[in-house]
């Protein structure tokens, strides 16, 4: 058990050309499940992500597996710890949807477009967070700034917006998957490079997906003798 501890937090994975660290091929394979599982929206996206979250963190607070640059992504591991906290938050709101009767297609929720007011508080929330998380990023000495405030940025709307169900938060993934890969390749972050750009591919059918089911899936009450029926729950 200690040797397979100590493997994961300093062992490397071997690769044509070099090799690559254990946590952060680790720390994206449980990204990737938590992703395929909140597509199918079950309630264990959440805390298999909460696992992902904590490996990637200590890779990217330290900048260990990087040969690319000096300096710890800030941008990166700061969206992790705010993964770790929406989580929680989405893991609760899921779990209170499931345990009302969940979805009518047995998900935990049911998705739904964002109403104009949700979407315009998306982008007012977007605006605010690049420009408070780019003000601390460059006083903390972060590698890139600008294109890690966005990373930062788009990932907490991104995970709000799956919090809470609505069909958009795919989209905004594509646009920080398209910042993320260029962002992670030019810092040597090779594995995580690649798996954005293997998410790309999840969130296209993700969007899809939640998009299908907006049409034809409702959430439900378990109550006995009650018909299904559409049901929000606002937190």
């Amino acid at each position: 058990m200690m040797a397979l501890l100590d493997w994961l937090l300093h062992g490397t994975i071997p690769v044509p050309g070099g090799a690559l660290g254990a946590r952060e091929v680790i720390g994206n394979l449980f990204g990737l499940a938590s992703a395929i599982l909140g597509m199918k929206r079950f309630v264990w996206a959440w805390p298999v992500g909460l696992v992902g979250n904590l490996l990637l963190f200590t890779v990217f607070a330290t900048g260990e597996f990087s040969g690319a640059v000096e300096e710890p992504l800030w941008g990166q591991a700061g969206r992790q710890v705010f993964f770790a906290a929406v989580s929680v938050y989405g893991w609760w709101r899921w779990s209170q949807a499931r345990n009302a009767g969940g979805a009518s297609d047995g998900g935990a929720i049911a998705p739904r477009w964002a109403t104009s007011s949700e979407r315009v508080q998306l982008v007012v929330l977007g605006i605010v967070g690049y420009a408070a998380a780019y003000a601390l990023l460059l006083r903390i000495g972060s590698w890139g700034p600008s294109t890690e405030a966005w990373i930062l940025a788009g990932s907490m709307l991104a995970t709000y917006g799956m919090a809470r169900g609505w069909v958009e938060f795919w989209l905004v993934w594509v646009l920080v998957d398209v910042v993320g890969v260029t962002t992670l390749v030019n810092a040597g972050f090779y594995p995580t490079a690649g798996m954005y750009l293997f998410y790309a591919v999840f969130v296209v059918i993700g969007f899809v997906i939640w998009w299908r089911d907006s049409t034809t899936v409702v959430e439900v009450t378990d109550e006995p003798d009650q018909p299904d029926h559409k049901e929000t729950i606002t937190v």
